[in-house]
């Protein structure tokens, strides 16, 4: 392990043991981060989750992440950890959430949905995408942000800010 890889988990032990103190934001929905890279995408996605007051970030099978590029929202959101989607799925159900899944090939587009409060919103593995198939879960509604130009998805900390933006601007 080099310095700066050393550092940077040092600052990650610090943060989560920081994060036990967070308090759910003033919004009911929550992100669900399913094995996606550690690296810069996870801390910027607590930056926007706490920017629109996310109630927590589940993370599944992440591990350590240089939580510097949250610029402090790491200690400030909840997050829950889990090794499993199946852990993190029934929580949520347990608890009143309708999940949805990021999809970009799929029809229904996040723009005609009317969310609910409680919504949790799951996004995938940036190369590998889901851990879980559709068809193991057939409660979870895809959803795609409509996208015009010729690439096939958006980065997944923007594609995370597009959606958490929607909810606001829904619920406002």
């Amino acid at each position: 392990m080099n310095r700066y890889e050393r550092n940077a988990q040092l600052r990650y032990e610090k943060e989560r043991r920081k994060n036990i103190l967070a308090k759910p934001g003033i919004n009911d929905f929550v992100l669900v981060l399913d094995h996606l890279k550690p690296g810069f995408n996870v801390p910027k996605i607590f930056r926007s989750a706490e920017a629109f007051g996310a109630t927590a970030v589940h993370l599944i099978g992440i591990g350590p992440f240089d939580p510097a590029p949250a610029k402090g929202s790491f200690r400030k959101v909840p997050a829950v950890f889990h090794d499993m989607f199946d852990s993190c799925y029934r929580q949520l159900v347990d608890s009143g959430y309708v999940l949805y899944r990021l999809d970009p090939k799929t029809k229904n587009s996040l723009c005609k949905f009317e969310l609910p409060k409680k919504s949790a919103f799951i996004f995938g593995h940036e190369e590998f995408g889901f851990s879980f198939t559709q068809s193991e879960y057939p409660s979870i509604v895809p959803l795609s942000i409509p996208q015009f130009g010729s690439v096939q998805s958006l980065n997944v900390s923007i594609a995370s800010s597009v959606v958490m933006f929607e909810y606001v601007r829904q619920h406002m």
